[in-house]
Parts: C-alpha cells; sequence; structure tokens
C-alpha cells in the first residue's frame, strides 16, 4: 500500500535543520545591564507558543492517538513544525539575556525526542516489516509520546525558574522541595481524575482498589522522605518536621496496603492527606506572607483530604440492586472535589518558595489574589483534563465490556463498565483499553478505512446499526 510521506518528510527536515541554524550558546557571564532588561516582544512569544504547544496541543495529540482519530498526524505535524519556530525565537530573542541554564539544556536534549517521534511516524505510515520491526516501533512510539506532557511540564517549569532568577545558590533546595512535592500533588490530583472517568475498568482488571495504588505510593514515597530531609549537622524544626511526616507517610501507606490486600476501599490515604495538610498549615514561616500561603495551601490539602474521605465512604458506588451488572457507573459532581483540590494544593504549594513570595510581595500584589491566580490555574487544568479525558471515553471501543474477574461480585466498588455515549453528554467510566499493537497507530487523514469518533455522521452510523 502506497504511503502519503511528504508532510512528515519536510517537517522533519525543517525541524532538523532549524535546530542546526538557530543554536546558540549561551553566556557565562552576563552584565548586570543585560540581565535586568525587560523582555522583548520574541521571547513572550516564544513563552506563549511554547506553553500552548506543549500544555495543550501535545496533550491533545496524544489522545488523539490513543483513539486513533485521523486527526492525530495532522496535530501533531502542526506542532512539530511550530516546536521549531518557538525554538528559532527562544534563541533570536533581544532584551533581557539569561546564563547558561537547564531550560536552554534541556531544550536541546528535547529535539532527540521529536525528531525520534518524527523517524517513527514516518516508519508506522509506511506499513513496512509488519511482523518483525514494526510491532517494536509502535510500541516506542507510544511510550515517547506519553511522556510528552511530562517533558513538557519539566520544560516549562524550568523556563519560569530561569525567567525569574530562582534557585540559586542556597535557595536550590527549598525549590526542589517545592516544585517536585507540588508537581507530585498536581500529578496525583490527575491521575485520581483518571482512574475516576476512565480507569474503573482497568482496576478491575488489576483486581486492585485505588487505595491500594495510593497506599504504595505514599509508602514509598515516605522511605525516600524521611532520609533525605536532613543534611548533616543541627537538627532544625523544618527537619524534624520534615522527617516525621516521612514517617507519617510510610508507616500510614503501609496500613493502607495491608487494608487494601482483598480489593477493599479504606481512608488511609485520605487520612494521610488530611495530616500532612494539618501539619503545613501550621508549618512555621520566615515572613508573614509566607505563613498565609502555607497556611492556605494547607487548608485545601485538608478539604481535598475530607471530600476523598467523604467520596469513599459515601458517594461510590455501592452494592445495591440500582448498581447492578448491566448499569452505568455515573459520576456524580461531589467526586470531582478530590482531584482538583489536589491540582490546586499543588499549585500552591509550587508557588510558595521563598523568592517566589519575595517578588510578589515587592510588586505590591496582596495574598488574596496571589491564592486566587493560582486557582485559576488548576481550573484551567483540570478542565483540559477532563476535555482529554472526555474524548478518549468518547471513542468507540474494540474491546468487549463484559470482562469479569473472580470473586468481583457484591463488590462495592467494582462492576461491569459501560460503553460511553457522546463527549459533551456527561461521563461514566469508559472501559477502552488499547493492546500495545493498537497504541498510537498513524492513520493519515486520507485513510478512509479509519472511522473518526468526533466524526457526526460516523456516530449517526453506529447508532443506526445499533
Amino acid at each position: 500500500m502506497k504511503s502519503k510521506v511528504k508532510l512528515p518528510v519536510v517537517l522533519l527536515l525543517i525541524l532538523g535543520l532549524s535546530c542546526l541554524v538557530a543554536a546558540h550558546e549561551h553566556e557565562d557571564e552576563i552584565s548586570e545591564e543585560n540581565l535586568n532588561k525587560p523582555i522583548d516582544t520574541i521571547l513572550y512569544l516564544h513563552i506563549g507558543l511554547q506553553s500552548l504547544l506543549w500544555g495543550i496541543i501535545f496533550p491533545a495529540g496524544m489522545v488523539l492517538g490513543i483513539i486513533r482519530s485521523r486527526w492525530h498526524v495532522p496535530v501533531q505535524s502542526v506542532a512539530l513544525l511550530l516546536t521549531a519556530a518557538g525554538y528559532v525565537l527562544g534563541h533570536k530573542h533581544g532584551g533581557r539575556r539569561f546564563p547558561e541554564s537547564l531550560h536552554g539544556t534541556a531544550a536541546n536534549i528535547l529535539m532527540l525526542p521529536l525528531l525520534a517521534q518524527a523517524v517513527l511516524g514516518i516508519y508506522l505510515k509506511l506499513h513496512i516489516n509488519e511482523k518483525s520491526i514494526r510491532p517494536w516501533a509502535v510500541v516506542l512510539h507510544g511510550i515517547i509520546g506519553k511522556i510528552y506532557p511530562i517533558i513538557g511540564w519539566c520544560q516549562m517549569l524550568f523556563g519560569a525558574i530561569i525567567l525569574g532568577g530562582y534557585c540559586n545558590g542556597g535557595a536550590l533546595g527549598q525549590c526542589l522541595a517545592h516544585y517536585i512535592m507540588g508537581s507530585a500533588f498536581i500529578a496525583y490530583g490527575i491521575i485520581l481524575a483518571i482512574l475516576l472517568l476512565v480507569g474503573q475498568h482497568w482496576l478491575r482488571r488489576r483486581g486492585r482498589s485505588p487505595e491500594w495504588w495510593d497506599s504504595w505510593v505514599i509508602f514509598l514515597w515516605g522511605i525516600v522522605n524521611t532520609f533525605t530531609e536532613h543534611h548533616g549537622g543541627k537538627w532544625s524544626h523544618k527537619d524534624l518536621q520534615h522527617t516525621s511526616l516521612g514517617i507519617l507517610w510510610w508507616a500510614g501507606g503501609a496500613l493502607g496496603i495491608v487494608l487494601s490486600r482483598k480489593k477493599t476501599r479504606n481512608v488511609v490515604p485520605a487520612m494521610i492527606i488530611i495530616i500532612t495538610g494539618w501539619a503545613m498549615s501550621s508549618h512555621a514561616q520566615a515572613f508573614v506572607y509566607s505563613e498565609k500561603i502555607h497556611s492556605l495551601f494547607g487548608y485545601t490539602l485538608m478539604a481535598a483530604g475530607v471530600a476523598r474521605l467523604v467520596e469513599i465512604c459515601f458517594v461510590a458506588p455501592g452494592n445495591s440492586s440500582e448498581n447492578g451488572e448491566d448499569s452505568q457507573i455515573s459520576i456524580g459532581p461531589f467526586q470531582h472535589l478530590p482531584p482538583f483540590l489536589l491540582i490546586a494544593a499543588g499549585l500552591l504549594f509550587m508557588s510558595a518558595t521563598d523568592e517566589e513570595l519575595h517578588y510578589v510581595a515587592d510588586s505590591g500584589l496582596d495574598h488574596v489574589t496571589y491564592v486566587l491566580i493560582m486557582f485559576s490555574l488548576a481550573f484551567i487544568i483540570y478542565a483540559l483534563t477532563n476535555v482529554l479525558l472526555g474524548w478518549y471515553s468518547s471513542a468507540p471501543s474494540k474491546l468487549k465490556t463484559d470482562l469479569e474477574l473472580p470473586g468481583d461480585e457484591g463488590s462495592k466498588y467494582y462492576h461491569r463498565v459501560p460503553d460511553t455515549a457522546s463527549l459533551f453528554s456527561g461521563y461514566t467510566a469508559g472501559p477502552r483499553m488499547l493492546h500495545d499493537e493498537e497504541v498510537y497507530e498513524l492513520a493519515g487523514p486520507d485513510n478512509n478505512n479509519d472511522e473518526d469518533p468526533f466524526d457526526d455522521d460516523h456516530h449517526l452510523q453506529r447508532q443506526g446499526r445499533a
């Protein structure tokens, strides 16, 4: 079968050439004047374009690839082209100058997965070596595509750090603590949303409750935190508090694992979140502004834990006849609270380093406005998460939905997962699970054999056949 690969080839050449002609080294020694110059329009365009690409377009293209939409190839191809343009803008700006940084180094490294993804896409489009090389290429293409949101998040964070001039010298340790832990809370919230909206079939196949997975992560993270918070010398009150939090996590995580061993749900992870939030709300800080932000972070984390506890005990599907074999598992509005509040708490914690808060306080911004901005970002992130999961759950499934696991009858949590209806008609826990052979299978817009899940005529035809 002859394939049309002109567009990916052209994009690959443009991307490679642009990287070669645009690259230049950042200066090691920069004058104070150049460090404090205003940001010019070109750099603003670089920031806006790359944030749009890595924060929205690449994740959207990833989901389109997973559901085998015909729009996957065009979206990712345009994104690659615009990424090359953004790379050039980042090296050709005037105004403020920046020293050599992790952001600049990572930008060069990121060209490798982008080029690899383009090459794999072209290869898969050719449909050659179907039984030997192609299956491995499909898996690798899927893995690279799925790490795009992670590497994009890290690179945007590196860019914000270099733009603000943060995390130098003695501030590095605090930056690592806040950015890693804050990102972990955001990831925790997104993963909870995934399990809630589209992951229940996966949970049933694994035969584990959500809290079993939560507890293992908390347990392992607690072990790491216990032995990494004190760096020698005299123990400070912060060292003691952070280390005791690590002990709390591995001890509580161990209990959660034990209580989850028979596929039962438990409230231990929620309790750990509540206790952690209380501890952070009472955490002594260097100045009043920081104390207010940390208190609000702690209260938000406590609210997330309480919401999770209520959701597990009173809102999750019960074992009544209404939740029988053929019933749909509907998602109630209250169940969106835990993941959203975790995302909001993560953003608040990431924005609470001393350097950030001194800058905000010196700029005249009060803490209420600052917190409202963080919650606005949380709404945007959770809205995007729900849109992408809505696309995923509305795609036609090629797998049977009547998979049963032995011993899950009458369970409080595990039920048969139904098909979903449409993109914006409400969420149900969708059953879509892909085999490796299906992941990121590229089908261009000229392939008439592939059905587009977002095509209205396609949905009408499916309903007619039903």
